[in-house]
């Protein structure tokens, strides 16, 4: 069976027909395996749902115990039969329980490899590179000017300001799943042990990283805080939020923002972030390059990002490659489930 038989784009999504299932649906279907949480990957309305147990949990505690008529957890390396193929899920060092997805038939392999980066993370499995005939790459940062460069180096940053303006508080934007949690736990490695505040928005997901082993030291709502206590410290918040008058609460605060876009300046200035800080949950374009070479993968689709450089990476180093063309999947940093609290 050729591979796009296999797998082939459709209006709800990637789909497999001789397995009767999607990845990644942007619409109900009767199947669906999920590659992580992100609200552009996870929807509710689904027959069935097949991803990790910490996705399954993600997708509860965001859409509601009712997401899904039945679910089904699968750990990282397991193997489950569905119709004519085989899933396999191995870590995709995006998020907590994020993974990639091999689909196999008869002697082909395709991965998806859902939302990835190959940097450190202490809050989530390492990415790991699996072999295979097609690889179905992101490309979010998919053009040459996207290099992240140290995520510890940035903190620095950030932490340098601190003790520089003691005086004001420190808001910095980070999507709620992920995102967030990385910087606190890269604060942390810092040496900064001091509280760290919290949105409202971020507090449910932070609170099941916690439960799930991962420490991330002193933790505190911000509301309620007086104004002047909030003086020299840190808060952690909805990237809608730090420009949100949910602001005022804080005394004369800096505006942060934890995002790969923050490479562009204009970007930044656009924003208004008064102190861009390049950290990203995605591989920047020599992680995406030096992965499609890892995985040994002889044809390479591209989908939701930067298609057309990607791809012509590709061409030029003699692999056979297109675009999918996927709707429906965007910028997390822009997901509507990171609503900011109501003004004080």
């Amino acid at each position: 069976m050729r591979p796009h038989d296999i797998l082939m784009p459709t209006a709800a999504g990637l789909y497999c027909p001789p397995g009767g299932f999607h990845i990644d649906p942007v619409r109900p279907v009767a199947r669906a395996l999920i590659t992580h949480g992100h609200s552009d990957h996870a929807r509710s309305g689904h027959g069935a749902v097949l991803a990790t147990s910490e996705t399954l949990d993600i997708m509860r505690l965001r859409l509601g115990d009712g997401f899904a008529d039945r679910t089904q957890a699968i750990g990282y390396g397991e193997t489950v039969r569905l119709g004519e193929v085989t899933a396999t899920f191995h870590p995709a060092g995006h998020v907590l329980g994020s993974a990639q997805i091999a689909v196999t038939h008869g002697g082909t392999r395709i991965v998806a490899s859902g939302d990835y980066k190959d940097a450190p993370d202490p809050t989530c499995a390492p990415f790991e590179v699996v072999p295979c005939d097609v690889f179905i790459t992101e490309a979010t940062f998919g053009l040459p000017v996207f290099r992240h460069g140290d995520a510890a180096a940035e903190v620095a940053k950030l932490l340098t300001s601190v003790a520089l303006f003691p005086e004001r508080a420190h808001l910095v934007g980070a999507y709620s799943l992920g995102k967030a949690q990385r910087v606190i736990a890269l604060v942390r490695a810092a040496g900064h042990d001091a509280p760290i505040y919290l949105h409202g928005a971020m507090e449910t997901v932070t609170r099941y990283y916690q439960s799930r082993g991962i420490d991330l030291g002193d933790l505190r709502p911000a509301k309620g805080v007086a104004k002047a206590d909030l003086a020299g410290t840190l808060t952690l918040a909805p990237p809608s939020a730090i420009t949100d008058i949910w602001t005022r609460r804080f005394p004369d605060p800096v505006t942060a923002f934890a995002s790969g876009w923050m490479r562009v300046r204009a970007r930044a200035r656009q924003k208004g972030i008064e102190l861009p800080l390049v950290i990203s949950d995605h591989s920047d374009w020599d992680g995406l390059t030096a992965t499609i070479a890892a995985t040994g993968a002889g044809e390479v689709w591209v989908t939701h990002g930067q298609e057309d450089a990607l791809v012509h990476w590709c061409t030029t180093r003699g692999l056979k490659a297109r675009p999918l063309d996927l709707v429906g999947y965007g910028d997390e940093d822009d997901d509507p489930t990171d609503a900011p609290e109501g003004a004080p």
